[in-house]
C-alpha cells in the first residue's frame, strides 16, 4: 500500500517499512506517531484521492534529533564594510514507517 501524507506541510511518498527524515516532531526514541493527513492512497488497483480516505500512517521515531547540513547566509555591500553572516542547521526526526491502516 502506497500513502502521500502530509508532515509539518510538506508531502511525502510513504509505504510500510520506509524510514525518512522530516522536520523536528517532539518526542523521544522510540515512541510511535500517528499522521492522520492522508491526502493519496493507492492499493494495488485501488485509488482514493480526497476527503472520503479515512486512513492514517503510523510510524516510530527512530531517532528524534538529526541536524542537517549547515547553511550560511552572508551578505556583503561592496564598499561599505558592510559584512553580515547568519547561519543555521536544521533540525530533523528519522522516522520509520511501521504501518498504513
Amino acid at each position: 500500500m502506497l500513502a502521500v501524507v502530509k508532515i509539518a506541510g510538506m508531502q511525502y511518498k510513504v509505504k510500510a517499512g520506509d524510514s525518512l527524515y522530516v522536520p523536528h516532531i517532539s518526542g523521544k526514541t522510540g515512541d510511535s506517531v500517528e499522521f492522520s493527513d492522508v491526502l493519496f492512497t493507492q492499493d494495488g488497483d485501488k485509488l482514493s484521492v480526497g476527503s472520503n480516505i479515512n486512513v492514517t500512517v503510523k510510524a516510530e521515531i527512530i531517532n528524534d534529533l538529526v541536524k542537517g547540513d549547515k547553511v550560511i547566509a552572508f551578505k556583503m555591500k561592496r564598499r561599505k564594510g558592510f559584512r553580515k553572516k547568519h547561519g543555521h542547521r536544521t533540525q530533523y526526526t528519522q522516522i520509520k514507517v511501521t504501518a498504513i491502516a
